[in-house]
């Protein structure tokens, strides 16, 4: 039993994941990632109209993680683009049949629920790849929190969503 924890604790310790608290630019949202992320910015048709989406992200332990930020201007319409955005995500990556279930974020809007979808898919090079995503809004700004990897461990996938919380 001791063996097992010691286990335990080295993974939950790996030097690979450097766990640090980051907020993005564009919202009072804190997480944390295991890496030091890269930041950008680009126009994506959300919700019937050309919005910024705002992303940060980094690799570990040959992970992706990833937050991306949109403001589409109504509140009234996340639970509609939110759908469509998770929609897009599994269609991009050929998942498989994903499993949802419900997720908590501290200060996220209650309705639309948070989200968190979990599903098998392929790369664009045809290589297998683990997805797990959690969709959430506050206001009129929607939020994607994303994990790609062969394999995700619970305890990173944990440690990344468990993290999420506004100010």
């Amino acid at each position: 039993m001791l063996a097992l924890f010691l286990v335990l604790l080295l993974a939950a310790c790996s030097p690979g994941l450097n766990w640090r608290q980051v907020r993005p630019e564009t919202a009072s949202l804190s997480l944390l990632l295991p890496c030091k992320p890269d930041r950008a910015q680009k126009l994506v048709p959300l919700g019937g109209r050309s919005t910024t989406l705002a992303m940060m992200g980094c690799e570990a332990e040959g992970a992706t993680f990833a937050l991306a930020v949109a403001d589409i201007g109504d509140a009234a319409q996340a639970k509609q683009v939110l759908a469509q955005w998770q929609a897009l995500t599994l269609s991009n990556m050929r998942a498989g049949a994903p499993v949802q279930q419900p997720a908590k974020v501290r200060g996220a809007a209650d309705e639309p629920p948070p989200v968190r979808v979990s599903a098998q898919g392929q790369l664009a090079d045809g290589r297998s790849v683990q997805g797990q995503a959690l969709y959430f809004s506050r206001g009129s700004q929607l939020f994607q929190a994303v994990i790609y990897a062969p394999r995700i461990t619970p305890e990173a996938a944990d440690t990344f969503f468990g993290s999420l919380q506004f100010e």
